[in-house]
């Protein structure tokens, strides 16, 4: 016999889908990436903590009911001894997206061919270990060219993620020169990462990219209406380090800003977000947050997503581009 529904529940989904959305994701960013961003020597031997940090944040969405988007580094996908832990991600229903071969935030200065390959090889490598071919792409350090585009759409991707609005992104850039030791050459290489001022005047609201004679989807990584200041999660767990209240009210504020403006956030995580000084990655050390353990970051974090649930219904950024795509009126930009 059919049992009875629980009209409580069916009232709980009632008011989620009520909500308006919002997207989650996560930037699966390796130790050797962030070692070979920063100058540091030894990341040739691609260290890893792959394994220690997708089990701890799948356990922690999935303790909390959340589907994401996670953008994998194709190298990391290439090695056979992440395979398995890399399809973990797919099994527990994320979504995957990619976030080039190389992770090389200078991805900006590589001319059209080699951009193509560096989306192809990240795509049979990324598709292969997770079973999921990327349909989604942000780029290494927000690196972004009208090329890149142009590649991504001719390769089918329905939407892009890699603008992150914000004025501080040279006030970073001067913290990572301050902590490295970059050669001459290094520093040219790096000298657009994480952006320019101008960046700061990118639109907050999905959008399209005019392309020819098509568009592309544009999901901005959201920052603070009217201030633009950061408000992904790594940067809460920056202020966390100097006050807890100071980063609740901060972020308290961010939404307030949000929702007053009809801004949908589009929230980012990184894998630094889940480990801390008691996982002893020494290498990491100049990476802000992490004199925090992991159990106090994790509470942070916690408590910054009961916030947005509260207000929003998020969605991974597959699902949620679809979303906008057939709802909303989307304004169209030159790259």
């Amino acid at each position: 016999m059919k049992s009875a529904s629980n009209p409580q529940h069916g009232q709980a989904n009632q008011r989620q889908h009520q909500k308006p959305s919002a997207s989650l994701s996560l930037d699966l960013d390796n130790q050797w990436s962030y070692m070979k961003t920063h100058g540091d020597a030894g990341w040739e031997a691609f260290p890893s903590y792959l394994e220690v940090v997708i089990p701890r944040f799948l356990d922690f969405l999935q303790a909390r009911d959340l589907t994401i988007t996670v953008f994998i580094v194709g190298q990391d996908a290439a090695l056979p001894q992440h395979a398995d832990v890399l399809r973990q991600i797919a099994t527990a229903g994320h979504e995957i997206g990619n976030h080039s071969f190389r992770h090389e935030p200078w991805l900006h200065l590589y001319p059209e061919p080699e951009i193509e390959d560096e989306l192809a090889r990240a795509e049979t490598h990324i598709e292969a270990a997770t079973g999921c071919r990327p349909r989604g792409f942000r780029g290494p350090g927000y690196s972004l060219l009208p090329t890149t585009l142009q590649v991504l759409k001719r390769r089918g991707y329905a939407y892009d993620a890699s603008t992150f609005p914000t004025f501080i992104g040279p006030l970073a850039r001067a913290y990572y020169f301050m902590t490295s030791r970059f050669e001459p050459e290094e520093r040219e290489q790096r000298k657009l990462l994480f952006g320019t001022l101008r960046d700061g005047l990118r639109p907050l609201k999905p959008y399209q990219w005019r392309l020819h004679d098509d568009t592309l989807l544009e999901i901005p990584v959201t920052t603070m209406p009217l201030l633009r200041m950061p408000i992904h999660l790594s940067y809460l767990l920056y202020l966390s380090a100097m006050s807890s209240a100071l980063a609740a009210s901060y972020f308290n504020t961010a939404l307030a800003f949000c929702r007053w403006t009809g801004t949908a956030p589009s929230l980012l995580l990184h894998p630094l977000d889940f480990l801390g000084c008691d996982d002893h990655l020494a290498e990491l050390a100049f990476f802000p947050a992490m004199g925090l353990t992991s159990d106090y970051k994790m509470e942070v974090i916690s408590h910054a997503l009961q916030r947005l649930t509260a207000y929003y219904h998020v969605l991974p950024l597959g699902r949620y581009a679809q979303e906008v795509s057939q709802h909303a009126h989307l304004k169209q930009y030159q790259p």
